[in-house]
């Protein structure tokens, strides 16, 4: 709504300078007092003296307005004043009209009240100063004399609302005049300036002369003006420059900091002759480049101010090369502004808006591109096509492009693309000649990276790949990447149990914000990953959240390793609610990007979580599409035994001891490879001992250890409480128990608290489900009770009292919403499976492994 209705007789300024004189004049007018009143345009001069004025003639002090008047009247006896001159503007009245006032002040006793702007300053005027005294200097609105206005002009608590009086004073820097203007068409609440705002300062514009509008201009764009800047824009020496920046502080237009007040900055950027502002801003960006500064700040300000058009295209330009490196977004959309009168820029601004993360966008522009255009925009799609499309789970197209690009980097990209979708025949094109540069060299890393991954040293791989982000580093915000050396080195670090690397990698890569916004997400959720691997689910649920903030779509690769997490995280806490709506969108995700080497740790994940809910089929044919992959690229150990290990656990969720029995074959064959694979092999061997009912604890010890030294934290606490559970030795039983709470981060011989919340930090404990939480003490005796054993039995097993096992039922009960035990029992049965370091569903010991 518009805030005032009507404009209002012009009131006094809340002002103290202003009101002590005021004051004084109303306890005495009859003193012939002599003062002058200094302040810019629209800080209140006329309306302080047009009240000033009312107080002399109230008090029947005539007012002299003409002091050439020949019936003015005579000075009168006893001391009085015989009356009061009030010269408002004084610095435009001349020097002979000011010279006839200071004669009348030195011949007669009048007072005087004279209001005039800092510049100009003609010699007459300094000379009628001097009769006067120090003068009243008048300031801005303070934020609280803003609220006060509002309060007095338009009523109904106005200057109550502190929003409205931020607003105000904010756009207006607190000047009077323009607090009035704003006020009498803001439609409050719209934040937005009306039109009608800026109508009237376009009379004050027409006022000024061009030198004094260039400068205006100029201090439009928030640009340091400084002397030497000015005298080249208005062709003057830089000496000379001061009058006109006086000149300029003179009209009230800018604020106490010097600069343009932001309603002030706006009107003089749109009313201003578009001619003429467009030569101003084109030159003042060639003397900015020609001094080696940079125009992106001056376009930050054209932007805010709504400038473009034809003329400014190539300031836009440059500014957008400047922003590549920090703000790729930002670019795009400079580039985009220029691209309407200069289609050149199309191969820039198709490299900015994939920097930037926008895809889409990136893969319209680069079509054409790849289709017309020379040779090097022919390259330059090339590259911005083959990014999206690797991001998009198309590794072979991608890698395709790649080559086709041409460039050294692209060709090294091309081989990382064709490792990543199995086809080994097709990565052996030789790097072509080309400058050395970061990108090219740290290329040429990440192909001897991922080709030692696949053929040769899990060390010296992970070594190059680390490398390449090193050398990467200096250039890594401004390159575009199908996938970062950082994401690639984290990958093998995970694959072959060095988290610790791969945790170092990632946040550097995004300290140093490498590959962009493009990249952002991707490392954010690698590290989430680490997270879950160490069964820090909470953190890692956490690290995802922030990863995906923000984003309406994710691209196919990001939304894999988002669903994976999520069924992944779910699966660890028990949370079969969140695991079924987890499952919901990694179906989608599945769909959208197909499985390639990089993308074997979702679908393990992913996997595992199928045989939990009973959904293999749909995992099948990737399964089976991954394992030709592999073997297609020779089986190499690193990839193919993280994806075994999940076969493993997805074997025994779905209770198939044979299919279990071929992976721990698969991952024993290749045990001797590295520490990890050999780690990862035992452990799977114990594993399916255990289910078989054979219990070596110092065994089962040893291999639960060594899995948590090799990051698989979580695993390893569900190793040793499985093999608890499946003991009837007890303290057999009570030494795993114990291994178990030490691998989850807890005290050995701690229960876990009732009240622990799920996921806390320390290990991220088992969490609970939608309707309760149970203690580890708890969880053992649920799984006791579902064997069938009585209180006393359990009791005598756990070495506590029956009557204590009464007591943990009925908080079951309690904190499961059970109305009978019946209940209970079928409740404890649909959660107590795969809890980490806690007691699963006994059931029948799996059938021995046949003989050959």
């Amino acid at each position: 709504m518009s805030l005032r209705t009507s404009v209002p007789p012009a009131l006094p300024r809340p002002d103290e300078r202003s009101r002590a004189l005021r004051d004084a004049v109303d306890a005495a007018p009859q003193v012939a007092r002599r003062v002058c009143i200094r302040a810019p345009g629209g800080y209140g001069k006329s309306v302080l003296l047009q009240d000033l004025g009312g107080v002399y003639r109230r008090a029947g002090i005539p007012v002299l307005d003409a002091w050439h008047d020949p019936l003015a009247p005579p000075e009168p006896d006893g001391g009085t004043s015989p009356g009061v001159v009030l010269a408002d503007d004084a610095q435009l009245l001349g020097e002979d009209r000011l010279r006839e006032l200071h004669q009348l002040m030195q011949a007669r006793r009048l007072g005087l009240v004279l209001a005039y702007r800092p510049w100009p300053r003609p010699p007459a005027l300094a000379e009628l100063l001097r009769v006067a005294g120090p003068p009243v200097r008048l300031a801005p609105f303070t934020a609280q004399q803003t609220a006060d206005f509002l309060d007095a002009d338009v009523g109904a608590g106005a200057g109550t609302d502190p929003e409205l009086v931020e607003f105000l004073h904010a756009q207006t820097g607190g000047v009077p005049r323009l607090v009035d203007r704003l006020v009498r068409v803001l439609d409050w609440p719209s934040r937005e300036l009306p039109v009608a705002a800026l109508a009237p300062f376009r009379a004050d514009l027409d006022e000024l002369d061009r030198d004094l509008r260039t400068v205006l201009l100029a201090a439009a764009t928030d640009l340091e003006l400084t002397a030497d800047l000015l005298g080249d824009l208005l062709g003057r020496e830089p000496a000379a420059t001061d009058e006109v920046l006086d000149a300029a502080r003179a009209t009230g237009l800018l604020g106490p900091d010097g600069r343009l007040v932001p309603i002030a900055r706006r009107a003089v950027a749109l009313l201003s002759p578009e001619a003429h502002r467009t030569a101003v801003w084109q030159r003042l960006a060639e003397l900015q480049r020609a001094r080696g500064g940079g125009v992106l700040p001056l376009v930050r300000s054209l932007r805010e101010v709504g400038a473009g058009g034809p003329g400014l295209a190539g300031v836009f330009e440059a500014a957008a090369d400047e922003a590549l490196t920090e703000e790729p977004a930002l670019a795009a959309e400079l580039l985009k502004t220029a691209a309407a009168s200069r289609p050149a820029a199309a191969a820039r601004r198709a490299l900015a808006a994939a920097l930037a993360g926008d895809l889409d966008l990136g893969l319209r522009l680069a079509d054409p591109l790849i289709a017309a255009g020379s040779a090097s925009d022919r390259a330059a799609g090339a590259a911005v096509a083959a990014t999206a499309l690797a991001h998009r789970g198309q590794l072979g197209r991608s890698a395709e492009l790649h080559r086709w690009s041409g460039t050294a980097s692209s060709v090294a990209f091309a081989t990382v693309g064709f490792l990543g979708a199995g086809q080994p025949d097709r990565a052996e094109q030789p790097l072509p000649d080309g400058p050395p540069t970061l990108l090219a060299s740290a290329a040429a890393l990440m192909a001897g990276g991922v080709r030692e991954s696949v053929s040769g040293s899990p060390t010296v791989a992970l070594s190059r790949l680390v490398q390449a982000c090193a050398l990467l580093e200096p250039a890594s915000r401004a390159v575009l990447l199908p996938d970062s050396p950082a994401a690639l080195a984290t990958l093998v670090a995970l694959h072959g149990g060095e988290l610790e690397i791969g945790e170092s990698v990632l946040e550097r890569a995004i300290a140093v914000q490498m590959g962009a916004q493009l990249m952002s997400r991707r490392h954010q959720l690698l590290q989430a990953w680490i997270l879950m691997a160490r069964g820090r689910t909470a953190a890692a649920g956490q690290r995802r959240a922030a990863a995906v903030a923000g984003a309406t779509r994710l691209e196919p690769r990001d939304l894999l390793f988002a669903a994976a997490l999520d069924v992944g995280i779910a699966r660890r806490n028990s949370d079969l609610a969140a695991l079924h709506r987890g499952w919901g969108q990694a179906r989608e995700a599945v769909i959208r990007h197909p499985f390639d080497l990089f993308t074997l740790l979702p679908l393990g994940e992913l996997a595992v979580a199928a045989a939990r809910l009973g959904e293999q089929s749909r995992l099948r044919p990737h399964l089976q599409e991954a394992y030709r992959l592999l073997d297609r690229l020779g089986d190499p150990p690193l990839w193919a035994t993280p994806l075994r290990w999940s076969g493993v656990h997805a074997a025994i969720l779905a209770e198939e001891p044979a299919v279990a029995d071929e992976h721990v074959a698969a991952l024993t064959a290749t045990a001797h490879h590295s520490r990890f694979a050999a780690v990862v092999a035992t452990g799977a061997e114990i594993w399916v001992e255990v289910l078989r009912g054979t219990v070596d604890p110092g065994a089962v010890e040893a291999a639960a250890r060594g899995l948590h030294g090799a990051g698989l934290w979580w695993d390893a606490a569900r190793l040793a409480g499985q093999a608890a559970i499946r003991t009837s030795d007890r303290r057999a039983m009570t030494r795993l128990l114990d291994c178990a709470r030490v691998l989850q981060g807890r005290p050995a011989g701690a229960e876990q608290g009732a009240a622990q919340p799920a996921g806390g930090e320390g290990g991220d404990r088992a969490a609970g489900t939608a309707t309760g939480q149970l203690s580890q003490r708890e969880q053992e005796v649920a799984t006791l009770l579902l064997d069938g054993l009585t209180y006393k039995q359990i009791g005598d097993r756990l070495f506590i009292s029956a009557k204590t096992v009464e007591h943990h039922v009925a908080r079951m009960r309690q904190r499961l919403d059970c109305a009978s035990r019946s209940d209970l029992l079928a409740r404890l049965r649909a959660i107590a499976a795969d809890r980490p370091g806690g007691v699963p569903i006994r059931r029948p010991p799996w059938p021995r492994r046949p003989v050959d």
